[in-house]
């Protein structure tokens, strides 16, 4: 059965070695400490933090959550054995196959245990980490869903964005140039209207999961994650913003962003490894309610040098996401993308292709860097032949060496879709644009057929010989 929130979810992966409990971390930077140095170490298990210092037992943080590959098939109701590429093939069908399934009105629900307004309202009621050493404060959305609604249509929209506790009633929200949440945010703003806003803190892996990737514009969260779990997710509506909130939820804070309230944010150690965004103003959303179950448990995220918690489960995801779309571009014969981890599942796409005609591969790596999937922050698409492993870096590095000619196989991209979270864009105080690299590491197609021929076993010699020396390769 799918599980409904996030406990559940803990019960499911704790009895197979993926939960580890850890008693008496302090909130300023032990904590996420404790989580970066797991967290660098794949498949490492989920952190369930309780007596954290300064704050009562059962107040807890849960990190690291998806660090693992049995953990993320888990959430998107896989075969917890399922590959990495059975998780991409997974996500890919779900796009493609999308058929939304609506919310359904619960009047009850856990996140209703605690309800404060007015003077009881106190962000500082839960043991909010300092991530990192040079964070310029304690953000309690890393893993968050930040909830709106699009004034013009009614669109109900969930992002992962950061979000810091500025005081007692008050929250910084930073969300970069061109996403759904900030979209939404600007069209209320030019009305001359506050936009509404819910942060929900502690929920199932997979909202987080949907939140966090590039859901086509004007799709549902809920409705995407309702489709993929084949049941609809349980909404209370929030008594101050009436927007959808998870029945189930830890921690949820209802608020307004109002016009032009600006105050100073960050730094942060975002996803690139860098504290690149810097302390700036950024809106800060005023609570208006807080609801938060008995016990809650913030679910969190420490970005870091990847790879990291968030880009585990984002590369295999945007992989799918950019391979479907390369493919409704009308890019034939595309054997798969990677969106590497060393680059947090952004910034390096590698592209494999059968080449069908001259400029194939050239025109699967430029749309590959500007789809709306591959194009936010990339750096590098690498687009290779498909004898090539996309997934084993040292066999890109090898196509990269031996079939790409700096002079002839080398485009640059100028003044793209970026964020100042790219080291490379900051700092800059108005427009944040990167530049990238599409480096076509295939044979040559006018060669294709002189090309030297490659020195390894053929697959019919290395069968042949495995099936007679059975004792060597037991496993084959």
């Amino acid at each position: 059965m799918p599980v409904k929130d996030l406990r559940e979810w803990m019960q499911k992966v704790e009895p197979r070695g993926g939960l580890k409990r850890v008693t008496g971390a302090h909130w300023d930077v032990e904590l996420g400490v404790i989580t970066d140095l797991y967290q660098r170490r794949p498949g490492s298990p989920a952190l369930l933090f309780d007596e954290i210092g300064d704050y009562p037992k059962g107040y807890r943080v849960l990190s690291n959550s998806l660090a693992a590959m049995d953990r993320i098939a888990m959430t998107l109701e896989l075969p917890v054995e399922a590959s990495t590429m059975e998780i991409v093939d997974r996500w890919r069908k779900s796009m493609k196959s999308f058929v939304p399934v609506p919310v359904k009105e619960v009047k009850e629900g856990p996140v209703l245990e605690n309800v404060h307004t007015g003077s009881d309202i106190n962000c500082w009621e839960f043991p909010t980490p300092k991530w990192h050493e040079l964070d310029g404060g304690r953000f309690i959305g890393t893993a968050c869903m930040v909830i709106t609604k699009d004034p013009d249509t009614g669109w109900i929209n969930s992002g992962t964005y950061r979000v810091m506790v500025h005081d007692e009633n008050h929250l910084g929200l930073m969300v970069s140039p061109g996403k759904h949440g900030r979209i939404i945010r600007e069209k209320c703003w030019a009305r001359g209207e506050d936009c509404p806003v819910v942060v929900v803190v502690g929920q199932d892996p997979l909202l987080y999961m949907v939140s966090g990737m590039e859901i086509p514009y004007g799709m549902n969260e809920y409705e995407f994650a309702g489709a993929i779990r084949q049941e609809p997710i349980e909404v209370i509506y929030g008594p101050t913003t009436g927007l959808p909130i998870p029945a189930s939820a830890e921690i949820a804070f209802e608020g307004v962003l109002k016009v032009n309230d600006y105050r100073d944010e960050g730094p942060f150690g975002e996803w690139t490894g860098y504290y690149a965004g810097g302390t700036r103003p950024e809106p800060q959303i005023t609570v208006t309610s807080v609801l938060h179950r008995h016990d809650p448990i913030i679910l969190g995220s420490s970005p870091a040098v990847p790879p990291s918690d968030t880009s585990y489960f984002r590369s295999p995801l945007r992989s799918a996401i950019v391979w479907n779309q390369l493919e409704g571009a009308g890019i034939a014969g595309v054997q798969g993308v990677w969106a590497h981890e060393a680059g947090a599942g952004r910034l390096l796409l590698i592209v494999s292709i059968k080449q069908l005609y001259p400029g194939h591969s050239r025109q699967a790596g430029l749309i590959a860097s500007q789809c709306h999937g591959g194009a936010y922050t990339n750096r590098c698409v690498i687009v290779v032949d498909e004898d090539v492993d996309i997934t084993d870096t040292n066999q890109v590095l090898w196509a990269m060496l031996t079939r790409c000619d700096p002079a002839e196989d080398l485009e640059i991209l100028r003044k793209n879709w970026s964020t100042r979270l790219d080291p490379l864009s900051y700092p800059v105080d108005k427009k944040f644009f990167n530049n990238r690299m599409v480096l076509d590491a295939c044979r040559s197609y006018d060669r294709k057929d002189e090309f030297p021929p490659v020195a390894t076993s053929s697959p019919e010699a290395a069968k042949k010989v495995m099936e007679k020396w059975t004792e060597l390769f037991p496993n084959k």
